[in-house]
């Protein structure tokens, strides 16, 4: 097999998957053969996303690349992402977990549903489109769960509550999991960027620090983990800028 095409005939679905991290896996993913069905809230978006891969991997990305409307803080939402999958593309091997906000304020200026956004999207969707994928993966006896956490989920920050505790709740969501589903053929994997320059916090405009990690070094790490053989289980992996900011 050659690395164009290691991923022939496998699918994958990446939430969040119109921007930033969850773009370039999907870009990385269809670039080694694979077919790819990127999820977000927004179709104008994921048009866009669906004509940027076709764009960076040319003609053999036709048909193997489409975008579905999900949010996944609504479990419904979650389980007709699974099965668009099923019906595009015949199965569903990968779950890229990567959809995910943040609302970075004290405690004392954080509205109830500035709270609920960001426990629901980043702790509650993870488990609704996990609850969606594993009784797929459990049939065929093999499949891979990867969820995008943060560093943050080790390192809490203040004005960070809301999204530190999500993402710490992720971690030990991540961690059971893996210890309920291994012995049915499926790996369960947790990523830990630090900090990533996409903007993400929505805060003002958006200023180049080049001292941050790109969304192209954590989508190589998440394809990095994708190569592992079938008897290997990396269950975390942290990655950090090199060098911390001056």
């Amino acid at each position: 097999m050659t690395n164009t095409s290691r991923f022939d005939g496998q699918t994958a679905i990446v939430t969040g998957g119109s921007r930033g991290i969850g773009l370039a896996t999907a870009i990385a993913f269809s670039s080694e053969g694979g077919n790819v069905l990127v999820c977000g809230r927004s179709q104008d978006t994921l048009d866009r996303a669906v004509s940027r891969v076709e764009s960076e991997i040319g003609i053999s990305a036709a048909g193997h690349v489409a975008g579905v409307v999900a949010d996944v803080t609504r479990p419904e939402q979650a389980q007709r992402m699974v099965e668009s999958a099923i019906q595009k593309f015949g199965g569903l091997d990968i779950l890229i977990n990567n959809a995910g906000v943040g609302r970075f304020r004290s405690v004392s200026e954080l509205t109830v549903e500035d709270w609920r956004e960001v426990v629901e999207t980043n702790l509650s969707g993870v488990f609704h489109c996990c609850r969606a994928s594993i009784p797929v993966m459990k049939k065929q006896r093999r499949g891979w769960i990867i969820n995008v956490s943060s560093l943050a989920g080790k390192h809490p920050f203040a004005g960070g509550a809301a999204y530190c505790a999500s993402k710490a709740g992720l971690n030990a969501f991540t961690e059971s999991l893996m210890q309920e589903v291994r012995h049915d053929g499926i790996r369960v994997s947790c990523v830990l960027p630090g900090s990533v320059d996409t903007g993400f916090a929505g805060q003002g405009e958006t200023v180049e620090e080049p001292w941050k990690l790109s969304s192209t070094d954590v989508a190589q790490a998440i394809i990095d983990l994708l190569r592992h053989p079938s008897r290997s289980l990396p269950s975390r992996i942290e990655i950090r800028p090199s060098r911390p900011r001056g």
